[in-house]
């Protein structure tokens, strides 16, 4: 398949890394790393979505990996998407998605994105205090404005309330009302608990909030018909998705039982991060030994780095784990290793609480669950390239 993308191979049962590895036969010789992309690991998300969140439909953080390919599966499957600028928009959009299989979910838009959400009819858009109301009330008044308020949960890898969302009490309520002075469409409420949520009982929280909300809403007049209750799913932790989903599926029950409400989320990393694996090779290496001259860590420099797949340490504070593929290290002793990325910066430090093996140059290391917030961020810094893709999908 080509298609105007890259070609997709095709495996059966299992893909594996290891094969693909030594089908690549240049790969020791190439100077960028190789990202294996199993699109398979799409439909498998989705389904387990559908299965476990009937209730609620999946709209695609694109910020998460913006790659076409995979807006492309998703967009197949029948998943509605985040978009929160023109150029997302117009990546969705030139897929064939209907602009009602989108929300414009940046509460802080440029003026040309707004003209352009309006001219490709994407109504429905986050707002979250009075300057973007009165933005809107001038560029866009046909919009229907999703008001977001904060609600955080107590742990979560990257916050996001500093930034986006009204007080739920305070300034919800004040804003609401503004629109109606103003003629503008209220129909919804939207929040977000931060990326990587790892409390159960923050969507119950904020889900219990987004209801006074539209009952506040539903006093002014409005009809109040479309809940987005954010992202923050686990893209590698299965079991903890579960759990969330049956704390989310109880907590709409109760407050939101009425079908007539469309409710959507915005997950990311839950659908792309397992997806991707991504090999690096090390060009050089080095040695660290104590006083007495005995071995003490061993410095790996690799082709892929901080500035690149890498930032995802940095911008979405992911601990990432390394695995070798050489056939006998499990006879092997290992040692202290710290892994550096390719640049000429001392920030460009991968991992420095790892055991491997004496590992050589031209050797390969691999990272799983690397297709969350790495290919949209990742820039040929010092320049060094950036990984290719491969994509495999199951027969």
């Amino acid at each position: 398949m080509s298609s105007g993308m890259q070609e997709i191979q095709y495996y059966e049962h299992k893909l594996n890394i290891r094969r693909v590895i030594e089908e690549q036969a240049k790969l020791q010789n190439v100077d960028e790393a190789l990202n294996i992309c199993d699109l398979s690991s799409l439909e498998r998300k989705y389904n387990l979505w559908v299965q476990l969140l009937p209730r609620i439909t999946p709209y695609y953080a694109v910020k998460c990996n913006d790659d076409p390919m995979i807006v492309k599966v998703l967009a197949d499957l029948g998943a509605g998407f985040d978009c929160a600028s023109k150029n997302e928009l117009k990546l969705v959009l030139g897929l064939n998605v209907e602009p009602e299989r989108i929300i414009f979910a940046n509460p802080c838009r440029p003026v040309s994105h707004l003209e352009y959400a309006q001219q490709q009819r994407v109504a429905n858009g986050t707002v979250d205090n009075e300057f973007e109301i009165y933005k809107l009330h001038k560029y866009y008044p046909q919009s229907n404005l999703i008001v977001r308020f904060k609600s955080e949960a107590k742990e979560a890898q990257c916050p996001l309330g500093d930034k986006f969302g009204c007080d739920a009490d305070a300034d919800a309520t004040a804003l609401m009302l503004l629109a109606k002075a103003l003629d503008l469409q209220v129909t919804g409420t939207s929040f977000h608990v931060g990326s990587g949520c790892s409390e159960l009982e923050a969507y119950d929280r904020a889900i219990k909030k987004a209801k006074n909300i539209f009952n506040f809403g539903e006093m002014l007049g409005y009809e109040m018909n479309f809940l987005d209750i954010g992202g923050g799913f686990p893209g590698s932790d299965d079991d903890k998705f579960q759990k969330i989903a049956e704390s989310v599926n109880s907590s709409v029950q109760r407050h939101f039982p009425d079908d007539r409400v469309q409710i959507i989320a915005e997950p990311g990393r839950f659908f792309v991060a397992a997806a991707y694996t991504l090999v690096c090779k090390i060009h050089a290496k080095r040695e660290v030994r104590n006083e007495a001259g005995k071995l003490d860590t061993i410095m790996y420099y690799l082709n892929d780095g901080v500035y690149g797949s890498f930032n995802c340490i940095l911008y979405d504070h992911q601990v990432v784990t390394a695995e070798h593929y050489l056939d006998e290290a499990e006879a092997l002793p290992e040692f202290k290793s710290v892994i550096w990325g390719p640049s000429c910066d001392a920030l460009d430090k991968i991992s420095e609480d790892l055991r491997l093996p004496n590992l050589n140059r031209g050797d390969l290391l691999g990272f799983r669950n690397m297709g969350a917030y790495t290919v949209p961020i990742a820039s040929p810094f010092n320049g060094f390239e950036l990984p290719r893709t491969l994509y495999f999908r199951a027969m």
